[in-house]
């Protein structure tokens, strides 16, 4: 399999932009995943990392701006430019009362592209070998998931597009889809995925984007955003949490109190929490519960998707 050099641009998109009447569901978004990458599109439901996801693919044309698969541009619905790309766009379908194999084989003969002797290849890639000839409808929606990625594999694809990948899994086949994901970057291939688990991203991504609104709030490597990481969202219930949101609101160290109905909430690090528990013990308000329901990634990834300052 041929492909770019490591860090040479696999996607290039340039103020990609698709409006919906009066919604801007992608609005001017310019961003490059480099070969070999492993490249994460991040963002809450309604982001727009879909429709973005589907202008690659060529299954909606944008607006404006444009897109380079591989250096070639003209791409959406370039048949060379796509001859290097696979994977899905929100769930993968397949005939259920069909075993995986028979699946595999009716894409294979579609595709068009020698794929046939594949099958046996992918299916071990994914973890599939052993339930091949069962029919799809007695897989797990992780398997259906995985055979997804196996229909993808066929096509030997330089790029690996993957929406939500791991959405709707439960958390053993969360780890096997990670595992994967893994396994086929390590190969060569470069993947871009979307996600709204910020978790996720941080433990196969090695750059993010995030959108919000069909904007780019942030564009960058995992390292860049690790560094801006650095207050922790904290959920305090007290004993009078009005009281409790006044003081933290004029606490130094303490940012974004917001009061709501399963306490106050507050971003901070852990020395300015403590000064604030001690002055609400000597104001009298007794602290009922105080956890940390977020890492500093996700409470950063909580206020680009928020708020309207990037």
């Amino acid at each position: 399999m041929t492909g770019a050099r490591e860090g040479e641009p696999v996607v290039s998109a340039q103020g990609l932009t698709k409006t919906y009447g009066a919604l801007s569901a992608v609005d001017h978004v310019d961003l490059e995943v480099g070969a070999g990458d492993v490249y994460g599109l991040l963002g809450p439901n309604g982001a727009g990392k879909t429709t973005f996801m589907r202008m690659l693919f060529g299954l909606i044309r944008p607006d404006a701006g444009s897109v380079e698969l591989f250096g070639m541009r003209g791409v959406p619905g370039k048949v060379d430019a796509l001859r290097d790309v696979a994977g899905f766009v929100e769930t993968p379908r397949f005939y259920g009362y069909l075993s995986g194999r028979a699946n595999l084989e009716i894409l294979a003969t579609l595709d068009r592209q020698q794929a046939n002797g594949r099958i046996d290849e992918v299916l071990e890639q994914v973890d599939l070998a052993d339930r091949a000839k069962d029919k799809v409808r007695e897989y797990s929606y992780g398997m259906v998931q995985r055979l997804g990625v196996a229909a993808a594999l066929m096509r030997s694809p330089r790029l690996l597009i993957l929406d939500e990948p791991t959405n709707g899994l439960d958390p053993a086949g969360i780890r096997d889809m990670r595992a994967l994901i893994r396994r086929l970057a390590d190969s060569g291939i470069t993947v871009l995925l979307s996600s709204h688990n910020m978790l996720e991203v941080e433990e196969i991504c090695r750059h993010v984007a995030i959108m919000r609104r069909g904007r780019l709030a942030f564009e960058g490597s995992m390292d860049d955003l690790r560094a801006r990481a650095e207050d922790v969202q904290y959920r305090l219930v007290s004993s009078d949490d009005a009281r409790a949101a006044e003081i933290a609101a004029r606490s130094d160290g303490v940012h974004h109190v917001t009061r709501r109905p399963d306490g106050v909430h507050i971003d901070s690090q852990p020395e300015p929490v403590e000064r604030l528990t001690q002055e609400l013990g000597r104001q009298g308000i007794g602290i009922r519960q105080l956890e940390l329901p977020t890492t500093a990634l996700e409470t950063l990834f909580f206020r680009l998707t928020e708020t309207e300052a990037a």
